[in-house]
């Protein structure tokens, strides 16, 4: 298993998987009509080399020539000593083995080599992946309601860890 950056060629493979790995993250949180919005939103190809181009780093897991994951996250956001991570997903059946975590594990790497004493994220309310995070030394500092159009918000948690 690797960690590899992603280019902005290969942005086309960060949104297939993320149109395999929403429906079963977020069918049960999120209306099927919302889970599109933010899917055509969030991972069209326009959007995903936007983000690329404004300083999101894509990173794959890789094993055996299958990609099984996906992050992106930004050293240089606009908080000051702080990485974003804006997206962490892993496949379904591959969840639960380690792989969140592995790439968890390169971003806190990452965060660390650019300086950056802390590392925060957005996640639903209503994910699961709450645990996953609290288990990692996340804690929750805020709660955020994003309006994102078309009368939908993201209901979130902004949770934080200290990276030594």
């Amino acid at each position: 298993m690797q960690i590899i950056q992603s280019t902005k060629q290969q942005l086309k493979t960060v949104q297939e998987l993320a149109y395999k790995i929403w429906p079963h993250t977020y069918g049960q949180i999120l209306s099927k009509e919302q889970l599109e919005y933010m899917l055509s939103n969030f991972y069209s190809i326009e959007s995903l080399e936007n983000q690329f181009e404004n300083g999101h780093v894509f990173l794959f897991v890789e094993n055996d020539g299958q990609y099984l994951g996906f992050a992106a996250y930004e050293t240089d956001c606009k908080e000051k000593g702080k990485t974003k991570l804006h997206k962490i997903y892993v496949m379904p059946n591959t969840q639960g083995k380690g792989i969140g975590k592995f790439l968890l594990n390169e971003v806190e790497k990452r965060t660390k080599n650019a300086e950056n004493k802390y590392l925060f994220l957005n996640v639903n309310k209503y994910n699961n992946a709450i645990n996953f995070y609290k288990k990692q030394g996340f804690v929750k500092i805020a709660d955020e309601i994003i309006d994102i159009g078309q009368g939908y918000v993201m209901d979130d948690y902004v949770m934080e860890k200290i990276i030594k």
